[in-house]
């Protein structure tokens, strides 16, 4: 079954506004405002990790979330072959800006799809950022030993951590996110298997996990289609 990626060049809302967390171009946040506000979504989107694929492919999710309303905050990081610590340095930077950028007396909630819910779920258990009310994974890269030895996307982990193993970023390895942390996956997902998600579920069983059916990998970010329709209401649980 082929994959939907119709969301990847669909145009959407720009951003209300661009924020700065650093000096080097890719250091910066799309902000969507929201009329009613909520606690903030910081969203972090995938791609593999590699340079090709940037934030703007989830503008349609940062819109669709901000009419809600939710203010979105879509960060942008650098993806350099070989050079993990790059990213993970830029994911810390950005969420210890947060808070001089942003009103976050509500808290916020930190959403990451696919190499970005590796990313998420890796810096709610490392950083156990301030303010942080929950985590919500979107198909993601949660095993990177698993992900490597299935050759995701051309051998895409070892590209990204330039050889080796490094369980000091592999979500699945490391220990259970403080804040609750919620999993979404789609069965016919053939990009990043359902297996991975459940590798991370067997070893942090508290995690809430949701198996959608009828859903691949792109769903979870279209807000086109029913799967999202599941965001909002998690949002909601989290942040209510």
């Amino acid at each position: 079954m082929s994959e939907d990626r119709s969301v990847l060049s669909r145009k959407a809302p720009e951003p209300d506004q661009e924020l700065r967390y650093g000096d080097h171009p890719d250091q910066v946040i799309d902000y969507w405002h929201a009329k009613d506000y909520r606690a903030p979504v910081v969203f972090l989107h995938g791609g593999f990790w590699r340079p090709e694929y940037d934030r703007v492919h989830a503008r349609s999710l940062g819109a669709a979330l901000s009419d809600r309303g939710w203010p979105v905050l879509s960060v942008e990081y650098r993806r350099e072959s070989g050079n993990p610590d790059v990213t993970t340095g830029d994911v810390r930077a950005a969420l210890e800006a947060l808070p001089d950028l942003v009103n976050l007396e509500a808290g916020f909630v930190l959403m990451g799809h696919s190499a970005g819910g590796q990313l998420a779920l890796w810096a709610a258990s490392t950083l156990n950022p301030v303010r942080l009310r929950g985590v919500i994974a979107l198909a993601p890269v949660a095993d990177l030993l698993q992900a490597d030895r299935l050759g995701l996307d051309d051998g895409a982990v070892q590209v990204f951590i330039g050889g080796g193993v490094r369980n000091d970023l592999d979500p699945a390895h490391l220990p259970a996110s403080i804040a609750p942390v919620t999993l979404f996956h789609g069965v016919n997902d053939t990009v990043v298997p359902i297996s991975i998600t459940e590798s991370y579920y067997s070893a942090h069983p508290t995690a809430h996990y949701h198996c959608l059916d009828h859903c691949g990998h792109y769903e979870l970010i279209d807000p086109e289609t029913e799967p999202w329709q599941k965001l909002p209401a998690e949002l909601t649980r989290l942040t209510s």
